[in-house]
């Protein structure tokens, strides 16, 4: 049936239409990988443009099946080897050599902290930053990259490549908060520098916290696993099912050096927010309370006689500290309970702002999600009342106190 006029004259203005669209793309960079957004102010005037880099165009791959292979396949031409230089390193030492992966077309790369930098070799507060880092692509190119920044307490690193010196092909970042224990992962990298490798394994705990490579402090959310995480792959990709990048390979917890089963990443929501401070501002804060707190269980508490079953016990305040000066309670006296001493007393907090606090960690990870200088409501049970107590956080110190 031959179309009407009216119909046939719809068909092509929606060709032009189309044709024209795809022109009008390619001249503002819609299809480029990013956009220039221009901002009008009320009276009509144009404001500035801000040149926006757009996601990476990477999408999760598709299915429910988990498929080592095509992840593989998928995700190989973003992850990256790194060789870093240290000054006055001997001319005829190797580099210091890591994993990382591309997260942007504009040449951003995600890595650990301890590759790029000496964090974590001495005692010392000063931290060194590698005189010189290069990327090794799959295909064995290598260009130089710049040192954007790094975060020594969750131990994660930005590295920066022109993005015309080559192709980068960016791998989706997922969601670290809805990963599962007992789910499958594929961890890739270089171990001992044998470039572009693939292991695979399962989520085998959340929400660990572990010691810090970099820093005096704990990790408190890290992704154990049991995917062999081995020399050479830190820095280097943690993918879920869908090929969704989930966290940074870390470290092993071994005591032949060698991996054994227990493996730990950074979880890429504690990366994200790395970067977004990095990526702005060039460091990274962390807002500290100054408080010691222990686990509420529910045994603890019905020996001792709190009101509710599970929460973050204030022990301790250091003097002087944002929760002192707030005026959250310590504990008052020491409790043996089930081999366990117990500071009894203080104030149970069971939420900081929206998040529920249901042991010590809990509160370490909520505070840790804050910033500096934010009024914090704590909700804690004072004398078998439930209270709400607002705190200005501070700014982490360097190193810990070890004790209140």
């Amino acid at each position: 049936m031959r179309p009407a006029p009216a119909a046939a004259l719809a068909v092509a203005a929606a060709v032009l239409g189309g044709f024209l669209a795809l022109v009008l793309a390619k001249a503002t960079g819609i299809t480029d990988g990013s956009t220039d957004t221009v901002f009008v102010s009320g009276n009509g005037t144009a404001l500035p443009v801000e040149r926006r880099v757009a996601e990476p165009q990477a999408k999760p791959l598709l299915g429910n099946s988990f498929n080592p292979a095509a992840i593989y396949r998928a995700r190989r031409s973003g992850v990256v080897t790194l060789f870093s230089f240290f000054a006055g390193q001997p001319a005829d030492e190797h580099a210091a050599q890591g994993s990382g992966f591309v997260i942007s077309r504009r040449g951003d790369i995600l890595t650990s902290t301890h590759v790029v930098t000496t964090a974590g070799e001495s005692s010392s507060d000063k931290v060194a930053a590698a005189d010189r880092v290069y990327v090794e692509f799959d295909d064995h190119d290598r260009v130089p990259a710049k040192l954007v920044g790094w975060d020594i307490y969750d131990d994660v690193a930005v590295l920066r490549v022109e993005p015309k010196a080559h192709r980068l092909d960016p791998v989706p970042l997922g969601d670290s908060d809805r990963v599962a224990v007992g789910a499958p992962v594929a961890a890739m990298g270089s171990p001992f520098g044998n470039e572009n490798s693939l292991a695979v394994g399962i989520v085998s705990a959340t929400q660990r916290s572990i010691a810090s490579l970099t820093s005096d402090y704990t990790v408190g959310d890290a992704i154990q696993t049991d995917a062999p995480i081995t020399h050479g792959n830190s820095g280097g990709p943690l993918f879920d099912a869908r090929g969704r990048v989930i966290g940074i390979n870390a470290q092993i917890r071994s005591d032949s050096g060698q991996s054994e089963g227990v493996g730990f990443a950074i979880p890429i929501n504690a990366a994200k927010r790395s970067f977004e401070q990095l990526d702005r501002n060039g460091r990274v804060v962390y807002a500290y309370v100054g408080v010691n707190a222990e686990d509420l269980t529910p045994t603890i508490a019905r020996r001792v006689g709190y009101p509710v079953k599970r929460g973050a016990v204030i022990a301790c305040l250091l003097p002087g500290s944002p929760g002192a000066e707030a005026g959250l309670r310590g504990g008052t006296q020491t409790r043996a309970v089930n081999g366990i001493e117990f500071r009894a007393g203080g104030d149970v907090v069971v939420k900081i702002e929206n998040a529920t606090v249901q042991n010590a960690d809990d509160l370490v990870r909520a505070v840790g999600r804050l910033l500096p200088g934010q009024v914090a409501l704590f909700t804690v049970f004072r004398e078998g009342r439930r209270t709400i107590v607002p705190v200005q956080l501070g700014q982490r110190p360097s190193k810990p106190a070890l004790k209140c």
